[in-house]
């Protein structure tokens, strides 16, 4: 894959364990080693924060999309090559998506879920080709990961689609998954209204 730039989406609670605020951090270097322009949800907090004063202390570019109501002191990163304050949530996903090449969702909470899945939902009706990467840091998604091959056995995702997840327990060998992606084809199988059968 040709990645120039790649959007993180992670969470911004402060009431973490620090070694996921490490995990963060460690890729927001390894983005910024390779040369690649980070983009994420433009937040000081949490590991977003984390993963943001990285990438800039390595040398990164790194892009902000913030939406206007969380556009205070306390949340804000004013030191970011460039913060772009948006209207709502919906033109923030879409604007982080315009600008990236490919996407990694850290450890967070509902709205990182949430993106992560958004994202991959557009993948598998074909509205991009981007890979879509999971870092499972100290097994964080264990239990998602269970409940997404749970769903695939139950037929309710096609294996295609669940090819479409990229996951790695450490933050350079999901880059290095991000790196060498190949797209599985097949994704639009749904359209058929299981004419197809499953694989």
């Amino acid at each position: 894959m040709d990645i120039r730039s790649v959007c993180v989406y992670c969470g911004s609670s402060d009431h973490v364990p620090a070694a996921y605020l490490d995990a963060a951090r460690e890729m927001g270097r390894r983005i910024a080693q390779r040369g690649w322009r980070l983009v994420y949800g433009g937040g000081s907090t949490g590991l977003m924060g984390a993963l943001a004063d990285a990438a800039l202390e390595a040398g990164g570019e790194v892009v902000g999309v913030l939406p206007d109501h969380f556009y205070t002191p306390q949340l804000a990163h004013t030191g970011l090559t460039r913060l772009e304050v948006v209207p709502d949530m919906h033109t923030r996903k879409a604007r982080m998506a315009e600008l990236a090449d490919a996407f990694i969702a850290l450890p967070g909470g509902f709205g990182t879920w949430e993106e992560l899945f958004e994202a991959l939902t557009w993948a598998q009706i074909g509205l991009h080709r981007k890979p879509v990467g999971l870092l499972n840091f100290q097994g964080f998604y264990d239990k998602l990961l269970e409940f997404v091959d749970f769903a695939l056995g139950q037929g309710f995702l096609y294996v295609e689609h669940r090819r479409l997840l990229l996951e790695a327990a450490t933050p350079e060998a999901v880059l290095q998954a991000l790196e060498t992606f190949e797209h599985p084809g097949g994704i639009a199988k749904w359209l058929r209204q299981g004419t197809v059968a499953r694989d």
